[in-house]
């Protein structure tokens, strides 16, 4: 087992994140050792396979998709919390990937103002990247994650096992936020020279291979704890983690969630800002040609070019936008980013 921690420093708050190696039979004992009541918000994916082995009580089965992260599913969740009355004192507990993770925090962020709440990824989406950092929401008619909070889990139990049973495609999914983490670590001022990890054992990784897997986790968590920990709210470094969302999120908005993964549109959101950078001169050709070699191994699917008269509104409604401008993460080195503001996606401003 591997344990890391995360300190928020501001609210003098730090919680641990457990990589652990048992089986999936083994969970419920590991988490619910400091846990008295509490509900479960559980993928139904994640139910239909592991519901029986975990054995929980009190399980609300939230459907997949992220058109499920709604109000109606919101509410749903608060009221199976007070039928089962729970207190401040109990816990929320998500079971799932990062829409599961994202609605159940949201509710155990307002549940009587707040409540314990625990993360248990089961997507390598939600391994590496959404379970950690306290970004919980649910989506509107405007765009995604538009009405949200900071809420820290009480703890993230991270079991490897979960990932035999995802389909390929969703296991890329998740390692399109991989792929992030490796064009923006130097940037969180952290060198494990992830892109080169990815280069060496990019076979290994679609094979599923399990000591990898858990080195991946690893990485990719403990990038994301330096950029939280300096930055919990996004008012400055945490933005960089939203390289390759600006455009991705757009295209999730545009094609209603449906056509396209979360991690599909974050490489064409990275590709995206890939090409706009070498546009105004702020890297050469070479990275590009980096960047398309590692996207390439991995064989994500190609999501076409859309026309910009329709994704520029959508990117402008982003939370990160400013009044008039459209906020990018773009590369400017070797596994470095940085922040840059656009009006006509032309101009840097």
């Amino acid at each position: 087992m591997t344990e890391l921690t995360v300190n928020i420093k501001e609210k003098n708050f730090s919680y641990p994140i457990f990589i652990e190696k048992k089986p999936v039979s083994d969970l419920k004992e590991v988490v619910l050792n400091s846990v008295k009541n509490y509900v479960v918000v559980m993928s139904e994916k994640v139910y239909k396979i592991y519901g029986k082995i975990l054995n929980f009580d009190n399980v609300f089965i939230l459907k997949d998709g992220e058109n499920q992260k709604n109000f109606k599913n919101y509410n749903r969740i608060l009221d199976f919390c007070f039928k089962n009355k729970l207190k401040r004192e109990d816990s929320i507990i998500a079971v799932g990937g990062g829409v599961v993770g994202d609605i159940a925090g949201f509710a155990a962020a307002t549940y009587m103002r707040g409540i314990n709440y625990i993360q248990i990824p089961t997507t390598l989406l939600a391994c590496v990247d959404s379970s950690v950092g306290g970004k919980v929401a649910v989506n509107n008619s405007f765009g995604k994650n538009l009405i949200g909070a900071f809420y820290q889990p009480n703890a993230v139990f991270i079991f490897p096992e979960f990932l035999k049973t995802l389909s390929l495609r969703d296991f890329k999914t998740g390692l399109g936020e991989v792929v992030k983490y490796a064009f923006i670590e130097k940037s969180c001022d952290v060198d494990f020279n992830l892109l080169n990890f990815l280069n060496e054992h990019y076979t290994k990784i679609l094979n599923y291979d399990s000591a990898i897997l858990l080195e991946l986790i690893r990485i990719c968590i403990s990038l994301k704890i330096s950029v939280i920990e300096k930055d919990e709210k996004e008012n400055g470094l945490r933005r960089i983690l939203n390289f390759g969302h600006t455009y991705g999120h757009a295209i999730e908005k545009l094609t209603n969630y449906k056509k396209y993964t979360h991690g599909e549109c974050v490489v064409a959101g990275i590709v995206f800002a890939f090409n706009l950078a070498l546009n105004n001169n702020l890297i050469d050709k070479n990275y590009l040609f980096i960047m398309q070699d590692l996207i390439k191994k991995f064989d994500f699917k190609q999501i076409p070019q859309f026309d910009l008269k329709k994704v520029i509104p959508v990117m402008k409604t982003d939370k990160k936008a400013t009044s008039d401008k459209i906020r990018f993460i773009l590369p400017v080195n070797y596994a470095a980013v940085n922040e840059f503001l656009f009006d006509d996606l032309l101009t840097i401003s």
